[in-house]
């Protein structure tokens, strides 16, 4: 959520921002509505006043006018009796005045209040301009030593490669068909090796995360629609979330959603909380399910590992004080946490600067990572794929705009409660991590060596197959 304050003092940043992510928002008609808010709401603080002060003048008033009553002849009784009635009316005529003014600002607030949550979070200034995923920058790649970026991965390796959905399937990893009859459409059954791998490589993201200081937490991925809005996937998001209504259950209760992130509820434990300044940073990482629709992406990679309705995934997030220069160094930290892990595991990647059409509503700045994948990407002559780079991790910075919709406060030192600043980066996601490590480090003979960083949590393990 932004700052109202901000907005109504210079709204060109908020209108540019929003232009500049291809969000569609009517922010004059919210100024509007802020401005007729605000001036009801002095109103009405204006007749409370004069209600108070009435309270205190009209007892005493009403009071001596009867006692003047009881002695007075009958041609002063009239006049009288008109002021005794006009001094007790104006209580109930302001009263019913701040009633009217309530039931005006109550018909405001809703349109008032889902402007506000349309309103996105303006990229920052050195974020490049651009419409689409398209136009996203590559700022820097990694390989290990021997990779040829120019070259196939035939070129570099000795041998044809396999897709993933060859691999799992000769090597018995997954199992799509059960997993299809028993959940519909993009979904799978990890198997063997495939379940042990998926657990060492979250067991390894965890280890590698906690290591670097964030204290591992586990959080709800069943949550309240507060909680959503809160951290702004709702309202632009709830297309891709699975819904469970309230009518559908036993009892009283809420409406209920699955997160597809444990950022959710990682970020929503201390909502309409102020914490101590002592306490920032709060880093948390933790492991959890999480679900996704992916509506819209029918015919979109339908078929394997990469986009899927169910997935785990390792998550971290920073909650500090609200201070620019500390939010960039807390992302650079964890983008380079994640190439440090992506590097243990011996993975080709590249670094992507998202342009402020591939931001979102609620980031300042995010940036992607990306994975080489040989099962992926245009087809040669023969119609085996030529690779391709496909998206496994993304951190993004917040600013305040998250803590602002949770209320989310510390005291500063001046005593002042300020919104706190915030960060979340994915640091692995499984089973589509899995599709680089099985077709990166598969063998001539159809067999797997597991990362060497991997192996302490696969048993010892130093193959798979064969």
């Amino acid at each position: 959520m932004i700052d109202l304050k901000q907005l109504r003092e210079n709204p060109d940043p908020f209108i540019q921002g929003a232009a500049a992510k291809g969000v569609q928002v009517d922010i004059p008609r919210l100024l509007e509505l802020d401005q007729q808010r605000r001036d009801l709401v002095q109103q009405q603080e204006s007749l409370r006043a004069e209600q108070k002060k009435l309270g205190k003048e009209t007892g005493p008033q009403i009071g001596k006018l009867k006692g003047q009553l009881k002695g007075a002849d009958e041609s002063s009784v009239a006049t009288l009796e008109a002021q005794i009635t006009e001094l007790e009316a104006r209580p109930a005529a302001i009263k019913q005045q701040i009633q009217g003014l309530d039931e005006t600002l109550a018909a405001i607030e809703p349109e008032w209040k889902a402007i506000q949550l349309q309103v996105p979070q303006p990229p920052d200034p050195d974020v490049p301009r651009g419409a689409t995923a398209e136009e996203n920058i590559e700022i820097r790649r990694w390989a290990p030593d021997g990779w040829d970026w120019n070259a196939s991965f035939e070129d570099n390796r000795g041998f044809a490669p396999q897709t993933h959905l060859e691999l799992v399937k000769s090597l018995g990893l997954v199992d799509f068909e059960r997993g299809v009859k028993v959940a519909g459409s993009r979904s799978y059954v990890l198997t063997g090796d495939g379940m042990r791998l998926h657990q060492a490589i979250l067991a390894l993201g965890m280890s590698h995360i906690t290591e670097r200081g964030f204290r591992p937490t586990s959080v709800p991925v069943l949550v309240r629609e507060q909680a959503m809005v809160g951290t702004g996937f709702f309202p632009g998001g709830i297309e891709q979330t699975y819904h469970i209504d309230s009518d559908s259950t036993p009892g009283p209760g809420q409406d209920l959603y699955l997160t597809g992130t444990g950022e959710v509820g990682l970020m929503s434990l201390h909502a309409d909380e102020i914490v101590d300044a002592d306490q920032l940073p709060m880093k948390y990482a933790t492991v959890s399910t999480c679900f996704r629709r992916e509506a819209g992406a029918a015919g979109k990679d339908t078929a394997g590992l990469y986009r899927i309705h169910q997935f785990d995934k390792v998550e971290q997030v920073v909650i500090d004080k609200a201070d620019e220069a500390t939010s960039r160094a807390h992302h650079q930290a964890m983008i380079q946490a994640v190439e440090d892990l992506l590097q243990s595991l011996q993975l080709p990647y590249r670094l992507l600067q998202c342009c402020t059409g591939d931001l979102g509503t609620k980031n300042a700045d995010m940036i992607d990572i990306e994975c080489w994948i040989p099962g992926r990407g245009p087809e040669d002559a023969d119609g085996r794929p030529t690779g391709e780079f496909g998206e496994t991790h993304s951190a993004s910075r917040l600013y305040d705009f998250q803590c602002r919709r949770l209320n989310l406060r510390y005291r500063d030192e001046n005593g002042k409660t300020v919104f706190c600043h915030s960060l979340n980066n994915t640091v692995v996601a499984s089973p589509r991590i899995l599709i680089p490590i099985l077709e990166m480090h598969q063998q001539a003979d159809g067999s797997v060596t597991v990362p060497e960083a991997l192996q302490p949590f696969m048993g010892g393990c130093t193959r798979i197959g064969n």
